[in-house]
């Protein structure tokens, strides 16, 4: 019996049908049977990595709050921050390497918590005398003392996410991967990152969920993009005002 010729319409049928199953049996994500890697997402992955810092940027400026948490590394030391910033004001932890504290900022007033250890810790006998009664207190920061302007800076939004979301060199974009459960492209600084790398949602809004810092100065998560929270004065029975400067600390 004669075989039918490769060229028969009867062959070609054959090997069309088993290109199908074999497509339909393999990953979705695969290019070779022509799906798109980007379907279902908000497709900034197709575009350039400075387009998709842009698009970051622009995200994270728009939104009205965020939680920002990990470590910094800087001249300075090593700190563990937790805060959750909007416009007006922040709430969080600040870690350093000998101590833990809290901040709380509503509009221009600003509050720092900490334990009796943390007030002790000063290098003053007014601020060991004071330690007992500000354990676990909240006090109110006057304006004018220099650290002012330092502890507030953990708790402003724009500042804060300006100053850490600083990418160094020429850019490139990089894999895919996750953070959480979300998908993300990421987008390199210099060469293999060096420079910082920043990972973007591929999900929603293209909101920045994760940056590692150039130089190793830190790896930080970006969470909770627009979930507002609730920021509201401490009790004044929780509160104590210590006048024109805190003890050294």
């Amino acid at each position: 019996m004669t075989s039918p010729s490769p060229r028969s319409p009867r062959v070609r049928a054959r090997r069309a049908a088993l290109s199908l199953v074999l497509c339909a049996g393999l990953a979705a994500g695969l290019t070779a049977c022509g799906s798109d890697p980007d379907e279902g997402t908000n497709g900034v992955g197709k575009l350039s990595a400075p387009e998709i810092e842009d698009k970051a940027r622009a995200a994270a400026d728009g939104a009205d709050a965020v939680r920002l948490s990990g470590t910094l590394v800087s001249k300075g030391g090593s700190y563990k921050i937790d805060m959750k910033l909007k416009s007006s004001g922040a709430t969080g932890t600040v870690t350093s390497q000998k101590s833990t504290f809290g901040l709380l900022r509503v509009g221009e007033d600003l509050f720092l918590k900490a334990d009796a250890g943390f007030w002790a810790r000063g290098d003053s006998g007014g601020a060991s005398a004071a330690a007992g009664k500000l354990d676990d207190k909240y006090v109110k920061v006057p304006s004018r003392d220099p650290a002012y302007l330092q502890l507030r800076g953990f708790t402003e939004k724009t500042v804060l996410l300006k100053g850490v979301l600083g990418l160094e060199g020429t850019l490139s974009k990089g894999d895919r991967s996750e953070v959480g459960a979300v998908r993300t492209v990421r987008i390199e600084a210099g060469k293999d990152g060096e420079g910082g790398t920043l990972d973007v949602s591929l999900k929603g809004t293209p909101y920045p969920l994760r940056f590692e810092r150039a130089g190793g100065a830190g790896v930080l998560e970006l969470a909770d993009w627009n979930k507002d929270f609730t920021l509201a004065p401490p009790a004044k029975d929780a509160t104590v005002d210590y006048g024109k400067q805190l003890p050294t600390t």
